[in-house]
């Protein structure tokens, strides 16, 4: 059995190589067409004008899915492994919401273009990146509190790493881009796709570009380190039927589904 036949651990897998993917192929199509530029330009640069905007998009909204679905096996191992522990089961329902959050940003950017609606392009990023890099502490924190019963040290200090690396990259593309978008390099910069190594504001742009590719990738890392803990896991559905046809609902289940109306259950 291959590694990524064992339990779920094909589900960060595909969403890391996706989510990659993604990002790789709009960069090649809009090099391919001069769309940018080839050094290092911003991700969403990338995926701006047709066609690759057309496959950033649709990619992206895969990647959401894949994360979202991602971040649930997650809570509900999590929980699993935790049902007496207050704290940690709090935690663990908090990172949950945050990471759907993050995962609705990525919506967010994948539909709204950084050309056409920029400043809700900017907010799709923050919840991304912002409420996914709370997300990556929620379950740093949650790999402590878990060692060494159920996860082991070297898991913990890997997501450390990973999430001080992601904390690193957006400090810098924070500050880089504050200094490049506060007009002292002219207006207008946001829908500049083509830069001249000559211009002023070049090593800011540098600066903040290749913060955005190393945050997102970041991003994608900390994901990876989910594998291990995946292939000891599996979902099922459990399938009751209340008749054997769909044409009609049986008397006996009629009568259960008003006693729990009755009682307040639903």
């Amino acid at each position: 059995m291959w590694w990524f036949q064992q339990g779920l651990s094909f589900l960060p897998a595909s969403l890391v190589v996706w989510s990659a993917a993604s990002f790789v192929f709009s960069y090649i199509t809009a090099i391919v067409l001069h769309h940018v530029d080839p050094l290092v330009p911003y991700i969403s640069d990338t995926g701006t004008i047709p066609p690759e905007r057309c496959l950033f998009g649709i990619m992206l909204n895969i990647s959401a899915f894949l994360g979202a679905a991602t971040m649930y096996v997650r809570y509900k191992q999590v929980y699993a492994l935790n049902p007496e522990k207050s704290k940690i089961i709090k935690l663990n329902k908090i990172g949950l919401t945050l990471g759907l959050i993050s995962c609705f940003g990525l919506c967010i950017i994948a539909n709204f273009q950084k050309s056409v609606l920029y400043y809700v392009h900017v907010v799709g990023a923050c919840l991304t990146f912002g409420v996914g890099a709370i997300y990556m502490l929620v379950q740093t924190v949650l790999s402590y509190l878990m060692q060494p019963e159920i996860h082991s040290k070297d898991v913990f200090w890997i997501r450390l790493t990973v999430l001080l690396w992601c904390s690193s990259s957006i400090a810098s593309m924070f500050v880089s881009s504050l200094v490049l978008y506060s007009g002292l390099y002219g207006t207008n910069l946001v829908q500049k796709l083509h830069w001249d190594p000559e211009e002023k504001g070049y090593t800011a742009h540098i600066i903040s570009t290749v913060s955005e590719w190393s945050l997102a990738f970041s991003f994608l890392s900390f994901f990876l380190t989910y594998i291990r803990d995946f292939q000891k896991i599996s979902l099922r559905a459990v399938v009751s039927l209340h008749g054997r046809t769909l044409y009609n609902t049986p008397q006996s289940f009629v009568a259960d589904e008003q006693t729990l109306l009755i009682a307040g259950s639903i």
